[in-house]
């Protein structure tokens, strides 16, 4: 079972905190980080978008990576939320209680 990160870009604090907190009550995730004011600069609808955005790095295990993608885009303001798999190699004691905290099934 490896260990991933989720890379999720939120509008607001907020919401990243929103969208943690509802990972970690359904147990798709075991700890998040937040990074709030990040510029993300990108094209939109035919224009080139410059907005602060806040980066929200979540720490599961692959085999829970179809269910969070799921559940971020279900709860996610954005109409399409950038959420990027990043695979990991972690120490085992890390590892042990990452993948304790988690589900082991869907």
């Amino acid at each position: 079972m490896g260990i991933i990160f989720v890379y999720i870009t939120n509008p607001t604090k907020a919401v990243a905190r929103r969208v943690a907190k509802q990972l970690l009550r359904k147990k798709l995730i075991a700890c998040a980080n937040i990074y709030p004011g990040v510029n993300s600069i990108y094209p939109w609808k035919g224009t080139i978008a410059d907005e602060q955005e806040v980066i929200l790095i979540a720490k599961t295990t692959n085999g829970l990576w179809g269910a969070v993608r799921k559940e971020v885009e279900r709860v996610h303001p954005y109409t399409v939320p950038c959420v990027i798999k990043i695979a990991v190699t972690a120490n085992s004691g890390y590892a042990h209680w990452l993948t304790s905290e988690v589900r082991t099934r869907i």
